[in-house]
């Protein structure tokens, strides 16, 4: 396939994402399950070309940027407070369902070597970033199990990475270590970070130098990509060093990002990762010709493979229910016993955690990396695809109803101190302060009535609605229907008067952009 009919195939998938989504929508689907099972599809279609996976490219294009978002976006003070939950499932639960994994593929195929099975485990294990992402965007979930299932999604992929690798070399070398596994994954991890924090604070210095906002939005793309090589270049975790250099990045924006260069940043940055993310679903899909020849056709797979694929599903679900059951009872005993950093939660929160592992595009790219005359090559790649359909299409399509089954709530103690409006009313009171200090002249004569008027209105508003939110919300969401339809009659006055001649585009624009701001700020408020 020469260089122009790779491009058109890659506007022709595209295309097929936005119909798609549409189709989702419509639907009532998950996305990630109509382009998973559109690029199925159109895998088969007569005449078109077999898709071959490279795996080494597909990790380095799409996990990196992926990972940085997720480390952008997670909230940093309950990253810490939760790290051992975290931990848990990111390291233990891996290891534990590679090593279950492990056992019953070698219970139901003896000729299989351990190294073999090891590597099986090692990839399906892992829950997948962008599959969890996909999942958690359709449900709503407390804080706390939110940040628990996108810390372990974060920091997961490393653990199979190595336990791969070690699998793999273990197949060559005839031994394997879980004890030097989890050394090597403690030392690439550790060294991952020091990558990451290298090129994080890096970053923040450039951008303070930049001063381009376009300039900033691309060093901040590229940044993922950085990290993630210099980590594999170094020999150390490029998941970890992403992460790493993710999380100073987004720590360190607030105070180095311009206004506008957070908004448009942000809307280049949104689509960016909707695309990346709904390409990886229809590249697994259409990965799936390739896999079923590979593995002999639907006939010969159903039929030497289907019994041991579905021990293999059922055996990485009921080990993550397992773990999670397990660990619970873990940290409820150390509560009983004084420990005051334990932290329980609800039964039916641990039945959410447990159902939430679908796996996705590491575990297909693992899988393709299995070197050829790999024992079981084939075994493992048909298992890793039907793995990853069997948890995006049944996990990550009933997990809404799981959440709702649960019944959560958000404890106490996760909630922050300050409520929205709390912070909004005292971030109001500061304003009005810095106003009442610079409205006024040497002389002690006011120079700027009308503004420090207009602040200690939206000072007294804030603080008001503070006060009694639930009284006040109804007359704030008809105060702002009205400023969101003076906003769309200015919007057409203007576009009428432009249509007309009677003024540029610079204006146009210039006053459009006004608009969308405070169309933005009535949306957001209402929120």
């Amino acid at each position: 396939m020469d260089a122009t009919h790779l491009f058109e195939l890659g506007v022709a998938m595209f295309v097929a994402i936005i119909a798609l989504h549409f189709a989702a929508r419509k639907l009532g689907l998950p996305p990630s399950v109509a382009l998973l099972a559109g690029g199925g599809a159109l895998a088969f279609v007569p005449g078109a070309p077999a898709i071959a996976v490279n795996p080494d490219l597909v990790l380095v294009i799409f996990l990196p940027p992926l990972l940085l978002d997720g480390a952008w976006t997670i909230p940093v003070a309950r990253l810490r407070r939760h790290m051992v939950g975290i931990a848990s499932l990111a390291v233990g639960s891996v290891f534990f369902t590679c090593a279950v994994v492990a056992v019953v593929a070698h219970m139901l195929v003896p000729s299989l070597p351990w190294a073999a099975c090891a590597a099986l485990g090692a990839v399906v294990a892992p829950p997948d970033a962008i599959a969890a992402r996909a999942a958690l965007a359709r449900v709503k979930l407390p804080g706390r199990l939110r940040v628990l299932l996108e810390g372990e999604s974060l920091l997961n992929d490393a653990s199979g990475l190595v336990l791969f690798r070690f699998a793999v070399a273990a197949a060559a070398t005839g031994t394997f270590s879980a004890v030097e596994a989890g050394g090597g994954f403690v030392a690439l991890s550790l060294g991952g970070a020091v990558v990451g924090a290298l090129v994080g604070l890096s970053w923040t210095k450039l951008v303070r130098r930049l001063g381009d906002e376009y300039l900033i939005i691309a060093a901040t793309a590229l940044m993922s990509w950085v990290a993630y090589l210099a980590g594999e270049m170094a020999h150390v975790s490029g998941v970890i060093a992403v992460v790493t250099a993710g999380l100073i990045a987004s720590w360190n924006q607030h105070t180095v990002w311009s206004a506008s260069t957070r908004i448009r940043g942000t809307a280049f940055w949104t689509v960016l990762v909707f695309l990346l993310e709904a390409a990886v679903f229809v590249l697994i899909g259409l990965s799936l010709r390739d896999v079923v020849d590979r593995g002999g056709g639907f006939g010969v797979v159903a039929a030497t493979m289907g019994w041991p694929i579905l021990a293999v599903l059922a055996a990485l679900v009921a080990a993550r229910f397992v773990w999670v059951f397990g660990w619970e009872v873990v940290v409820r005993g150390a509560k009983a016993a004084g420990w005051r950093g334990a932290r329980p939660m609800s039964w039916g929160a641990a039945s959410v955690i447990s159902w939430a592992g679908a796996r996705g595009v590491v575990t297909l790219a693992l899988a393709l990396s299995t070197p050829a005359g790999f024992p079981g090559r084939d075994l493992i790649l048909v298992t890793a695809f039907a793995v990853i359909v069997g948890t995006v299409l049944g996990q990550g399509t009933t997990l809404g109803r799981v959440v709702g089954w649960a019944r959560l709530r958000e404890p106490e103690a996760e909630k922050p101190a300050m409520s929205m409006s709390e912070a909004e009313a005292a971030m109001a009171e500061m304003q009005v302060r810095t106003v009442e200090a610079l409205a006024y002249d040497k002389a002690g004569a006011l120079i700027h009535p009308q503004l420090l008027e207009r602040y200690q209105r939206r000072a007294k508003a804030s603080i008001d609605y503070a006060a009694e939110t639930e009284a006040h919300r109804p007359r704030l969401e008809a105060h702002f229907d009205v400023v969101l339809a003076a906003v769309a009659a200015g919007r057409a006055e203007l576009v009428r008067l432009h249509r007309a001649g009677e003024i540029d585009d610079e204006t146009l624009d210039e006053l459009e952009r006004d608009l969308d701001l405070e169309e933005l700020g009535a949306i957001s408020a209402t929120a």
